[in-house]
């Protein structure tokens, strides 16, 4: 490839959504106002934008993922003022939502990069995992309206209920479930105690849906 055709074919694409991806791993996101995202997830950015940690969430938010279940931060990005902000994740696939006002999602806090100031949420944490430090139980839940940029690694795969996934390979689930943690002893002798893998997220009901991904997501161990 002639190095004129590569920069034509790699740069970024001229849109009117304010949430477009470049590509599967890479958002570009055009901001006139304010949006949040994950800190550290910013690449690059043209315009005049600025960039601040947020510790509390404003406006019409009512809180955000602070800390994990091991109480380490998860600090979040407040993204102000006018430009393009491209943002990504260690090369994990991005999975662009859109939310009506009468829709809400539950989403592993680690997996959250982006989303619009209009939405709403709240901190979550699901079940106990007896010590263990797992991604997957501390969770933000989004409320629409409004546009929400998830991540996974890999393509994700979207399960009905009745079903059980591994809280390290659980990336998010409807608003219509409320998931239990239950320990397997069978596993437990399997892949002995010290292992997440050794309890599951019970998903029960006939409505809904739960989203994974294949990878396990392990959270810092304390």
């Amino acid at each position: 490839m002639e190095l004129d055709e590569f920069v034509t074919a790699n740069e970024p694409a001229e849109n009117d959504e304010q949430f477009e991806l470049e590509n599967g791993k890479l958002l570009d996101i055009t901001v006139d106002g304010t949006v949040l995202t994950k800190a550290g997830a910013m690449v690059a950015f043209d315009g005049d934008l600025s960039f601040a940690g947020k510790s509390s969430a404003e406006g019409g938010l009512t809180g955000f993922l602070k800390e994990k279940a091991t109480s380490e931060g998860t600090p979040v990005m407040e993204v102000t003022g006018q430009g393009h902000c491209y943002v990504a994740d260690q090369g994990k696939e991005i999975q662009l939502l859109e939310l009506d006002a009468d829709e809400a999602l539950s989403v592993n806090g680690a997996d959250v990069l982006a989303f619009e100031d209009r939405i709403s949420y709240e901190i979550g944490v699901t079940g106990s995992l007896g010590g263990a430090s797992a991604a997957g139980l501390t969770n933000v839940f989004l409320s629409g309206p409004g546009t929400v940029a998830i991540t996974t690694h890999g393509d994700p795969l979207v399960l009905t209920p009745p079903v059980r996934t591994d809280p390290d390979a659980t990336v998010a689930w409807s608003r219509e479930l409320s998931p239990s943690v239950e320990s397997n002893r069978s596993l437990s002798d399997l892949v002995g105690s010290s292992s997440d893998e050794r309890y599951q997220l019970v998903f029960e009901g006939e409505r809904g849906f739960v989203v994974v991904q294949p990878y396990e997501e392990l959270g810092p161990q304390a």
